[in-house]
Order: C-alpha cells, then structure tokens, then sequence
C-alpha cells in the first residue's frame, strides 16, 4: 500500500516525487499552496512511508491510480514526472505539469534530448555507493538554504528508499519512452525545467515548443521547485 497525505482547500492537486526521495521534499510547494489547492502528496513505491510493489512501470502506476483524487491536476519531478504522464493516459486528469521530466530520459539516435545512458547509470551507482550521502550532496548543489538542506537531509535519513524500489525505479527511467503516449494527451501540459540541470538537459524545450507545450527555464538546477522563482 502507498503512503498518501491530504493537506489544503480547493482543486485537487497530487505531487509525485522523483527516484531515491520522498514525498517530504515538497513540503515547501505544500506550505506555499495549501491555501490555493487540496493537495495530495504520494510516496512511491518502496520509496518513504510506502510499502514495495512488484513489476515496473503499470504496477507502480496502477497503485498510485488507486488513491487519485477525483480529475487531478498532476504535477510529476523528475521520476515523478514520467509516472505522471503514463497515469494521465489512463485516468481523467484535469492538467498535467511537468517538473525537470521529460517523456524519454535516455538519448538515442532518435530522440536527442537525453541524456547518455553510460553516464546516467555512473550517476546511480554513485548515488548508490552511499545513497543518503549521495542524495544529500545532490540536494546541496541545488539550494543554499540551509533551513530547507537541514530538512531534506533528515527526510532522506528517516525515510530511505529499499533497493528495491531503487533498482525498479532506474530500470523505468532507463527503459520507458512514452513520447507517442505524451504526444496523444488531450489535457493542458505545462513544462518546467532548470538551464542548469544535467539530469533533463533544458534543450529539449526545443521539442515541447514543436508540439505547442508550454515550457518555462528556471535559472535552476534538477529541483527548479527549491528556488524562489518557482510557481504554480
């Protein structure tokens, strides 16, 4: 079973997080828009308060399907993002907000907006050597705030992920290509991405500009939603 929190008044909104984290890193976004939004905050699978799921990307989807609110507006960072767009074919969803994600994260000869695959699995098993090291010094090269560091780095100690979910998680985000299945979305889709991220490289608003998808470059890195000048 998945973890799930509800906080706020008003449209729902449900924030899915990326690889290794939880749902705690939004606790900020949560704060600054409680008053605006009812949002729900999910763990994914195997990741936080969340119990493991068996399978890959429909499992995992399939049980975040189970606790939506009604016709959500989705807001999906990083992993989060691409387990978003694949809910959002299935299930009525008012809008679709993408967070330094991208339909596709591993480049190959037809899809340049990637990133290497070799330098993406060097970048986990970095992480991986020690994650709650690993994912802390990534939130450090992302903000400065030393209040915000001081509670994400007690969230990633509190709440590790299992390797697991880990090991599930690096294989959806290196297997799974749902350009066709995001260009078929018939909702409103807004894109938001850092000039600074080396995960999502920002060129590829090039392509959300070819098929009318609003994007927005932050002068951020990974996790554009740490910085002032991210807004809903």
């Amino acid at each position: 079973m998945l973890y799930s929190s509800i906080t706020g008044t008003g449209p729902n909104l449900v924030l899915l997080h990326g690889w290794g984290f939880n749902s705690e890193l939004f606790d900020n976004l949560v704060n600054e828009y409680k008053d605006r939004y009812r949002i729900t905050t999910i763990d994914l699978p195997g990741h936080g308060q969340s119990d493991d799921v068996d399978g890959g990307l429909d499992d995992w989807c399939n049980e975040i399907i189970k606790i939506l609110p009604k016709n959500p507006i989705l807001l999906g960072w990083s992993l989060g993002g691409l387990l978003a767009i694949h809910v959002a074919s299935q299930v009525p969803t008012t809008k679709l907000i993408l967070v330094a994600s991208t339909p596709n994260f591993v480049q190959s000869d037809d899809w340049p907006y990637g990133i290497d695959a070799d330098n993406f699995m060097q970048f986990s098993d970095a992480l991986q050597l020690n994650l709650s090291k690993g994912l802390k010094r990534f939130v450090s090269l992302q903000t400065q705030d030393k209040v915000q560091l001081k509670t994400l780095n007690q969230s990633i100690d509190q709440y590790p992920a299992t390797t697991k979910a880990l090991n599930q998680g690096l294989d959806i985000l290196l297997t799974t290509d749902l350009v066709s299945e995001f260009e078929q979305l018939e909702i409103p889709v807004e894109v938001i991405l850092g000039d600074h991220d080396t995960l999502v490289p920002h060129r590829i608003n090039r392509w959300y500009d070819k098929i009318n998808v609003r994007t927005q470059v932050l002068n951020t890195g990974h996790l554009p939603f740490l910085h002032k000048g991210f807004t809903l």
